[in-house]
């Protein structure tokens, strides 16, 4: 993409209304723009992230056997009335009325209308287990929304519902889910430390947050520090193995780890002093397992092989890809902007023309945009008439890993300037070297 033709809005002034690194980055980066208190519109740069985080999600969820599919955002007032939660929610919950006058709401959740869905269609344990998700935005109105996409109204979330015979059965779902997610964060750069965690309004009795530290985050978290060390399961995890994936489970679960609420400071005192460590952290992800709490009240049974009818056990799994941006911006990122990790960047690489209308230059330019580009490489390539130190600013500000520097000094001697701007490495390189680098 050529930067003269990309919807860039980048901001001069930081928005006085942004009082975390995240809000403050994103806006001036251009990523998104605030319509309403919590709402916000993912502009080009954003939702290339976006987009990116959400296939990542995609790819381990199915990997984990769980099938996709797409429910509305507007739901019926009258499923929530079945499992009992409508007038248990709260002010949280946005509720409208049709034409008609028929009670519907903007989903917070969708536990109520997947089991509605699961009921009409399934009869026999023949059929289970089953993993259902969407990815799809949700309204959930924050009595003050703040910290940009960290706690907004409207949000982009991965609601994934598993369907199980049994308590045993069940518990093997939940751990599937378990390593997907481990595995899910690795993949994005991100260290996620599985904490026992309050079930909150979803309900059930098991329950487990993903943390990830970062010195903003918005709680403090409390583990032990050898989580810091563990190997995350690779691709060829068997998803199908009872036993190994209940021995990952334990594994992860084996060191004292917990969230503010749910934290016991009698244990804790009781690790190792150098062991124990106190954070802040950002939820990422968050599973449930609450058993029968909704097929009891909606009725959704199956018949067993002993030919008794039994609701089935349930649980519920969620990650917030719009907060997911800030998170990780909260983790990576300096005084100069951003620092993307590159499975979610919005661009891999930016080419910095420093002498734009040099004939040497730009043909130099081209020439590696026309070859990244055709390598299959994301590549950002600045165009524009701005000074160098302008262009330098702005690869910085919105976070792209690897920027290639050509102008006419380097090019004298057959090279360009690379820069890593994770941490601000740079080597020369020939542009053939840079090829083959970023187009293997």
């Amino acid at each position: 993409m050529r930067l003269s033709r990309f919807f860039l809005p980048i901001l001069k002034e930081t928005p006085k209304e942004a009082e975390i690194a995240s809000h403050r980055l994103m806006l001036r980066a251009g990523m998104m723009r605030q319509e309403a208190a919590g709402i916000y519109a993912m502009l080009p740069l954003g939702l290339r992230v976006l987009n990116n985080i959400c296939a990542i999600i995609r790819e381990e969820q199915n990997r984990a056997g769980a099938n996709e599919l797409l429910m509305p955002t507007i739901q019926s007032a009258d499923l929530w009335r079945e499992s009992g939660r409508y007038d248990d929610y709260g002010k949280e919950m946005l509720r409208i009325r049709d034409r008609h006058e028929r009670e519907m709401l903007y989903g917070p959740t969708n536990e109520e209308m997947i089991t509605e869905i699961f009921r009409s269609y399934v009869r026999s344990y023949k059929d289970l287990p089953l993993n259902l998700y969407h990815i799809q935005w949700k309204f959930r109105d924050e009595v003050r929304p703040r910290f940009g996409l960290m706690r907004g109204r409207e949000f982009l979330m991965k609601d994934a519902y598993s369907f199980d015979v049994d308590a045993a059965g069940a518990r093997h779902s939940y751990n599937r889910m378990f390593v997907a997610y481990l595995r899910t964060f690795a993949r994005m750069g991100l260290k996620a430390i599985p904490m026992v965690a309050d079930t909150g309004p979803i309900g059930g009795d098991l329950s487990h947050e993903f943390i990830i530290l970062a010195s903003t985050g918005e709680s403090e978290v409390f583990c032990h520090s050898d989580y810091l060390n563990f190997d995350v399961p690779g691709a060829d995890v068997d998803f199908d193995d009872v036993p190994g994936l209940q021995g990952i489970v334990d594994r992860w679960t084996s060191l004292y780890a917990a969230t503010s609420e749910m934290h016991d400071a009698d244990k804790f005192s009781q690790l190792p002093e150098a062991s124990r460590m106190s954070a802040r952290g950002i939820e990422v992800g968050h599973i449930f397992y609450f058993g029968t709490k909704y097929s009891e009240p909606m009725r959704a049974v199956v018949a067993a092989p002993d030919g008794s009818t039994n609701p089935v056990h349930m649980g519920s799994y969620g990650i917030g890809p719009t907060r997911l941006i800030g998170a990780i911006i909260e983790a990576f990122h300096d005084e100069a902007g951003i620092k993307w990790p590159e499975a979610m960047a919005p661009f891999r690489v930016a080419i910095l023309n420093l002498k734009q209308g040099s004939a040497e230059t730009d043909a130099a330019c081209e020439q590696l945009y026309r070859d990244l580009t055709a390598k299959g490489v994301d590549v950002l390539y600045d165009d524009t008439d701005q000074r160098p130190g302008a262009k330098f600013a702005t690869a910085d500000l919105i976070g792209i890993p690897w920027q290639v520097m050509v102008g006419p000094r380097s090019l004298a001697e057959g090279k360009v300037e690379v820069k890593r701007r994770s941490d601000g490495s740079r080597e020369m390189l020939s542009p053939a070297d840079v090829l083959a680098r970023f187009g293997a």
